[in-house]
């Protein structure tokens, strides 16, 4: 695939070493490496998200587009003294360390929640006990991820992303070599700023299998993306509001969003293929549900039915499948 136009301006070349921030914080529950990784994994758009990592020492790697510009941010935690201990490279790097609690969940609340009444959430709760969840305060970063999801299977929502990523984005900030606190991730990348998302041309959006109607929804959302970036501040049915208001943005990709953005531990998605399968399955032993039975099924854990939707991904109970897969459409080839 050629170089033209649009990869000039996004830039190949490695950027120059960044000055590096650095932060220690123990949590106030019995977090664990297991744990990290379960909070922050949601924030994955795919095994080859060329912004998030997972590197050999087990450290997560996570490449942000803030207010303050772009930041990477190096995530691990030490079983000796059980703290969380952060790097960051880049202008955005000390503004994603003041959030790094909110990063990691503490600001989620769940006193409320109690699993005992049902053997599958007892179980899911016992061996995740020290599920958060977490919130970026980032919309643009969960917004765009969950319109390439609409209406399409995940692998062909994950192409987009990376194909967009490596073509419009640009490296992320990096340690100066040697200077790393552990190995770093090839391949990193930030995603594009607002009007880089309005600019991409329609042919590029076509070679990432994207089609019109999401492509469209993107730049709507990019183009008034300063004012969407005020809902992670919101309460969440304000945000959700403040977000559907786009058109093109339904229940299924608010719910996605404002779930990562805002940290809502009770935003259910709706409109999910096969997630009211998987939760009537888990709670009632039906291996059909649609959303209503879904939204049913979760009613006696209000203010927490994202944290149950979690909680029953997170053991893999998945609901027997007999339909026949979903051949995805090739935007590619129209």
């Amino acid at each position: 695939m050629g170089t033209v136009g649009r990869e000039a301006v996004s830039g190949t070349a490695e950027p120059e070493p960044a000055d590096c921030a650095e932060r220690s914080w123990k949590p106030g529950w019995p977090l664990d490496p297991g744990g990290l990784r379960a909070v922050l994994d949601v924030l994955r758009f795919g095994g080859g998200d060329p912004a998030f990592r997972t590197a050999a020492d087990g450290a997560v790697w996570r490449v942000s587009r803030t207010p303050a510009g772009p930041g990477t941010l190096r995530v691990a935690f030490r079983t000796a003294d059980r703290t969380v201990h952060a790097h960051a490279w880049g202008p955005g790097g000390p503004w994603q360390l003041e959030r790094l609690p909110a990063l990691l969940g503490a600001d989620d609340d769940p006193a409320g929640f109690d699993p005992a009444a049902h053997p599958v959430l007892r179980d899911a709760h016992r061996r995740h006990r020290q599920l958060r969840i977490g919130r970026t305060g980032l919309v643009m970063e969960s917004l765009v991820p969950a319109v390439l999801g609409q209406r399409v299977t995940v692998g062909e929502a994950h192409q987009a992303w990376h194909h967009l990523l490596w073509q419009h984005g640009a490296p992320a900030p990096l340690p100066a070599p040697g200077l790393a606190p552990g190995p770093v991730p090839a391949g990193l990348r930030v995603a594009p700023a607002a009007r880089d998302w309005a600019m991409v041309p329609s042919w590029d959006w076509h070679r990432a299998g994207v089609d019109g109607n999401r492509a469209a929804t993107v730049v709507r959302a990019a183009r008034l993306a300063a004012r969407l970036e005020r809902a992670s501040v919101l309460p969440s049915a304000e945000a959700s509001a403040l977000i559907g208001s786009i058109p093109g943005i339904g229940r299924w990709t608010v719910a996605e969003t404002v779930q990562r953005c805002n940290g809502d531990a009770d935003a259910v998605t709706v409109g999910d293929l096969h997630l009211p399968n998987t939760v009537g399955w888990a709670l009632a032993g039906r291996e059909r549900t649609d959303d209503a039975g879904m939204l049913e099924l979760l009613r006696p854990y209000a203010g927490h039915r994202h944290r149950v939707c979690r909680l029953i991904r997170l053991i893999s109970l998945r609901a027997p499948r007999h339909a026949p897969r979903y051949a995805p459409v090739d935007y590619r080839r129209m």
